[in-house]
């Protein structure tokens, strides 16, 4: 069925900022933090003695845009998008900012489906939190937490189904033994983020890159052919990368390339 606009908007939204979550899980800990060694003051001074709360809050807010970019499916598609780009010889079609907003939207349709389980899971939550008063009491911050722990399952589960066994085994292990010296060295295993996280980079930017190999073949099939042909014709003078340019876009175009990237990057998620 069909959703209407209004319908679809909070999912997409979450979708755009399903990477987020982590980032606003360290906000929500770290200003509980603050909050609970401000609460002894009195209420005359709570306004000065919550502003490193909203230090904390700010300053996690910054890290949104990288881990929106590096905890969704835009790793993988604006690499293979790139990779395309420069196949096809041309540093100017497409335009940069048309590749990336491909991407972006590639990516927004991708992490709808996430977004929209992140949504089913805290929307008995949010309201809760956001009906407590100020953003920054500590009741307020315990809604948080606990909105972020619910909604940051289906995320979890994105990443873990992207991610390779071998590369969460591998980051485990390094998280291990980087910890090995510590008295109470906390217990990690491959479903915690801090292992899931550059696992799953890893694994995506090395699919990209095997999906840039097989599209990158052909346009080197092209400029090989050419570069022959000119060398044979006495007309070494002519920039083969040039000539070959108006045929890698004829290719491109009788495939139907742009539906047959699209649709294989989205369908590389299911």
């Amino acid at each position: 069925m069909i959703r209407s606009p209004a319908n679809l908007r909070a999912p997409v939204g979450l979708a755009v900022l399903a990477a987020s979550l982590p980032g606003v899980a360290f906000a929500a800990s770290s200003a509980q933090v603050v909050a609970a060694a401000a609460g002894g003051r009195s209420a005359a001074g709570s306004a000065g003695s919550l502003s490193p709360t909203w230090f904390v809050v700010m300053a996690s807010v910054s890290l949104l845009p990288f881990l929106l970019l590096m905890l969704t499916s835009f790793v993988k598609i604006s690499v293979v998008l790139s990779i395309l780009k420069s196949a096809l010889g041309s540093s100017q079609i497409p335009p940069t900012s048309i590749v990336t907003g491909l991407a972006m939207i590639l990516s927004v349709y991708v992490m709808a489906p996430t977004g929209e389980r992140i949504y089913q899971a805290i929307q008995q939550t949010a309201p809760a939190a956001a009906g407590t008063g100020s953003l920054v009491r500590a009741e307020t911050l315990d809604g948080i937490a606990d909105l972020v722990d619910r909604g940051k399952e289906p995320l979890r589960d994105f990443l873990l189904k992207a991610a390779s066994t071998r590369d969460r085994e591998t980051f485990a292990t390094l998280a291990v033994q980087m910890r090995a010296g510590a008295s109470n060295p906390p217990t990690i295993t491959n479903r915690d983020f801090v292992v899931v996280a550059p696992a799953f980079v890893t694994s995506e930017l090395r699919r990209a890159f095997e999906m840039g190999f097989l599209l990158f073949l052909p346009f080197l099939i092209v400029d090989l052919v050419i570069a022959n042909l000119l060398v044979a014709l006495g007309m070494q003078a002519l920039n083969p990368t040039t000539v070959s340019l108006p045929f890698k876009l004829l290719l491109f175009v009788l495939v139907d390339g742009w539906h047959l990237v699209a649709r294989g990057l989205v369908q590389s998620y299911l």
